[in-house]
């Protein structure tokens, strides 16, 4: 066994031994369990938060679209940094409500919000299938990581299996406690490996960042400049938008913000994470870095180019580091993960379909959810061949279509009622599956349209419909419930949110 493989391991193991000791002391109900007893501050809140966004996509999905796409890639940075600014005054207040309503998932908000526990069902079920692509992608870079990292010393598939039984194991006995003292470990290392790969790899190979950025010019002229098709201006924007507002419909990153002691908690954050942020920018410099020095990586092989240029650089010792920051970026945002997809199906969809499940119930039936989820991305993750960056794309697109129902039920009354709301997510849900599975785009489905229509992201399309039918559908069931209970302002209506 070499050393990178025995450094690896040392970190999965005491990742595992942190995360399953984070619950002691603590009774493990379905409000500890999923929100940490909304006892965490603005440390854990940051880690939490930063732990769901530099995932594996973060060491293999930004450095291998800096490798094969060039400037597209910098779209990642434009909409985190944005996300973060918008939370500034979306987030708290949403949490007050859920901490005055005590909510555990984002489905809850919505039935709440609506007072429809079937359009909590919808929500978890777009939530659940967006999860799983998620999961995937974790999964998969995990596989690679681990593999890579030990000179093919264990298999990728392997390597998913073992990191699956780690986090299923923590997740399962900690839940988000787990998760936040992982992602303490996996924080530091990132910060520390990134910045050093970043920093180290353009100075060693061309003498600084800018004879790197020079040399990948001067060997591709038009490679860092965007396209004037396909992944132009207009897709550069439009994927921009789109993934702004999904930011936080990813059922995870919203039940995280429940988690918080205080809306303040928010406020300092969005002060501090799009400064975190600027660690992508060192990912990509180590993607560009690779361009040139491991040359022929093709399709989904580019989400290779930061390991392989690692093991061409350094001793055995340090890709093993490497290696471990890797996992832990899947291990962290893969518990929280698990952890909300369980919890929105034994919660919002088997307690509203079995009501004889009693709430303490509930954090069994979620646990047990747990292992069954994990099995069900293993087999998407062994079985598939999408890029991290595709898979990324396609889950922001189903979760970005809850956004306008979100945002239409800030006020204490919303502004559609839950006919619209469900019309419109349900909407813009099927037009996302109907172009994932034909395959289409803008640009096939009106051909004839001109280029800076047709490179518009299809997401856009799709949320286009979703408003569309929300606001019609409501307008609709307003005037045919006219004078009944729907278009009745009920008491909720009157509380002010504050």
């Amino acid at each position: 066994m070499n050393i990178a493989l025995v450094i690896i391991f040392v970190f999965l193991l005491s990742s595992l031994f942190f995360g399953i000791r984070a619950q002691k002391g603590k009774d493990m109900n379905m409000e500890q369990w999923t929100v940490g007893g909304r006892g965490f501050g603005t440390i854990f809140i940051f880690l939490l938060v930063a732990g769901e966004i530099y995932t594996t996509f973060t060491f293999l999905g930004g450095s291998g679209w800096a490798y094969s796409k060039g400037a597209p890639s910098y779209y990642v940075l434009a909409y985190i940094s944005l996300a973060y600014a918008l939370s500034y005054w979306l987030l708290p207040p949403i949490w007050r409500y859920a901490k005055r309503h005590k909510l555990v998932s984002q489905s809850d908000f919505f039935v709440s919000k609506y007072k429809s526990p079937v359009l909590g069902i919808l929500v978890s079920a777009v939530g659940v299938l967006a999860i799983i692509p998620y999961l995937v992608l974790q999964f998969k870079g995990l596989g690679i990581i681990v593999s890579e990292a030990s000179y093919g010393s264990i298999s990728p598939a392997a390597a998913v299996w073992i990191g699956v039984i780690a986090v299923t194991a923590y997740v399962m006995i900690s839940g988000i406690h787990g998760s936040a003292w992982t992602a303490v470990i996996k924080d530091i290392m990132i910060f520390f490996v990134v910045l050093f790969l970043g920093l180290y790899l353009p100075f060693h190979y061309y003498g600084g960042i800018q004879p790197m950025f020079e040399a990948v010019h001067a060997a591709n002229p038009d490679f860092l400049t965007f396209p004037k098709e396909g992944m132009s201006i207009s897709w550069f924007i439009s994927t921009v938008l789109l993934t702004v507002m999904g930011f936080y419909m990813w059922p995870h990153t919203f039940g995280s913000v429940f988690s918080a002691k205080s809306a303040s908690v928010f406020k300092k954050n969005t002060v501090i994470l799009p400064l975190y942020t600027l660690m992508l920018l060192f990912v990509f410099f180590v993607g560009f870095t690779a361009i040139l020095q491991v040359p022929g990586l093709k399709g989904a092989d580019g989400d290779l180019s930061l390991l392989r240029l690692s093991i061409q650089t350094f001793d055995p010792w340090i890709v093993g580091l490497i290696g471990a920051a890797g996992l832990l970026t899947a291990l962290v945002p893969g518990s929280m993960l698990l952890m909300t997809a369980a919890t929105l199906l034994s919660k919002n969809v088997i307690q509203v379909l079995i009501p004889s499940a009693t709430d303490k119930q509930l954090p069994r039936i979620a646990k047990g959810l747990v292992p069954v989820l994990s099995l069900i991305s293993l087999y998407y993750t062994l079985n598939g061949g999408d890029t991290l960056v595709t898979l990324l794309l396609m889950g922001y697109s189903l979760v970005t279509q809850l956004f306008p129902a979100l945002l239409f039920s800030v006020p204490a009354r919303p502004l559609v009622n839950k006919y619209g709301a469900f019309a419109g997510i349900a909407s813009g849900v099927l037009t996302v599956a109907y172009v994932t599975i034909a395959q289409v785009s803008v640009g096939t489905l009106f051909p004839s349209l001109p280029a800076v229509i047709k490179d518009l992201n299809v997401g856009i399309i799709a949320l286009f419909i979703n408003v569309v039918m929300m606001f019609a559908v409501h307008l609709i069931t307003q005037q045919l419930f006219a004078g009944k209970e729907e278009s009745m302002p009920s008491e909720e209506a009157h509380q002010p949110v504050s």
